[in-house]
């Protein structure tokens, strides 16, 4: 890492709201956490008072019992942005270059850069058809964030087969695919693969991940990696929430069925892109108003959704998180869609607010994300 490009560096924005009186769709976590976590949290107490065992090998078998790999190519990361760095500090070098998707996760070309390397943007729809040669790294993200597509599994085999010949390490973030019943390219020769525990496990203030590699790579990842870098209840919570089967079945089902029938509902006022993830994205501008002032007007009707014109590309999109389905009613209505009489009621409101709205979006959005100025978003 570089001190001159560290210092010099702004802070990619994210989602999430801390108002207490929102109701937040602006962040992908999932609004519920297994049955027992709290008490495998709190009994974690006690082995919190040695060191945890290293390595910590009941949460390499969960992890992977869960993405189906050897234990041995587990690395434990404190959440799925660090594995990420962990890779991309491996890959890059100053003056390198790594092939990096837009609209996606801002860090990728952040943590780039603070190596001394520099993104090179592709398309994410076209993100599988580039050519990795003369790249260090290559990046995807699987579904990708905000699109929310997920990528055909030959597809990204072949992507990752043409970055081994052109000896470019690839880094596939599937912070998502837990959502999904797609399998994992974890143990997949050349890849490093990164997984968070936050989303799919509704824990974000555990930070719990890992990166899974093998060959060379993944020896290199596991030596660098620093001895308790997982707290004791970090690791326990994680391996716990890993081996929740019926949790998971349970999740990916409601996700799947709320986000046919919030895109549906949504469809009949926006444009909304298909979706293989807990969040929708949402282009308002056909209905002339700003990404800004929708934002603003559902602050007003108590709900937080995230500003999406801060990812490179996009300029007139919001990204909606998928909930529970009386939490998504809520949101229909905030955005005008959904049951008629609240819908018509909404869409007048709308029309009435739309000036002030957009005087003050600016300041109001900025309440919610740092904006950066090279358009990278999280």
């Amino acid at each position: 890492m570089n001190l001159d490009t560290a210092a010099d560096l702004d802070r990619a924005p994210h989602g999430s709201s801390d108002d207490p009186d929102l109701l937040d769709f602006s962040a992908n976590t999932n609004p519920e956490v297994p049955e027992g976590v709290e008490a495998v949290y709190r009994e974690a107490f006690a082995d919190a008072r040695s060191y945890p065992a290293e390595p910590p090998a009941a949460f390499r078998e969960a992890a992977a019992g869960y993405v189906g790999c050897d234990p041995e190519a587990v690395i434990p990361a404190p959440g799925g942005l660090a594995a990420i760095r962990a890779a991309v500090a491996l890959a890059v070098d100053p003056g390198d270059t790594a092939l990096v998707p837009a609209p996606s996760f801002g860090e990728y070309a952040r943590e780039v850069r603070l190596e001394g390397g520099e993104p090179a943007f592709v398309s994410a729809a076209e993100v599988l058809d580039a050519d990795p040669s003369d790249h260090a790294l290559a990046v995807v993200c699987t579904p990708n964030n905000p699109t929310g597509d997920a990528y055909d599994r030959a597809a990204l085999e072949r992507f990752a087969a043409r970055c081994r010949e052109a000896d470019t390490l690839l880094l596939v973030d599937e912070a998502f695919l837990g959502f999904t019943d797609r399998p994992s390219l974890a143990g997949t020769e050349g890849v490093v693969v990164a997984r968070s525990l936050t989303k799919l496990f509704g824990l974000p203030g555990i930070r719990t991940g890992f990166a899974v590699a093998t060959g060379e790579v993944g020896a290199a990842l596991s030596n660098a990696r620093r001895p308790w870098n997982l707290s004791a209840p970090a690791l326990a919570t994680g391996a716990y929430c890993m081996r929740r089967e019926e949790f998971i079945i349970e999740t990916r089902e409601r996700v799947r069925t709320e986000r046919a029938r919030m895109g549906e509902a949504l469809a009949e006022r926006y444009d909304v892109s298909p979706s293989d993830a807990p969040f929708l994205l949402v282009d308002v501008g056909a209905t002339g108003r700003s990404a800004e002032a929708v934002v603003v007007t559902a602050r007003e009707r108590g709900v937080a959704v995230r500003d999406a014109t801060t990812f490179r590309g996009l300029d007139s999109h919001v990204r909606v998180a998928v909930r529970r389905p009386a939490e998504n009613d809520r949101l229909l209505a905030a955005l005008g869609v959904g049951d008629a009489e609240t819908a018509d009621a909404a869409a007048t409101d709308d029309t009435a607010e739309a000036a002030a709205a957009d005087d003050t979006a600016e300041a109001a959005a900025t309440d919610d994300t740092t904006t950066d100025p090279e358009g990278d978003d999280v």
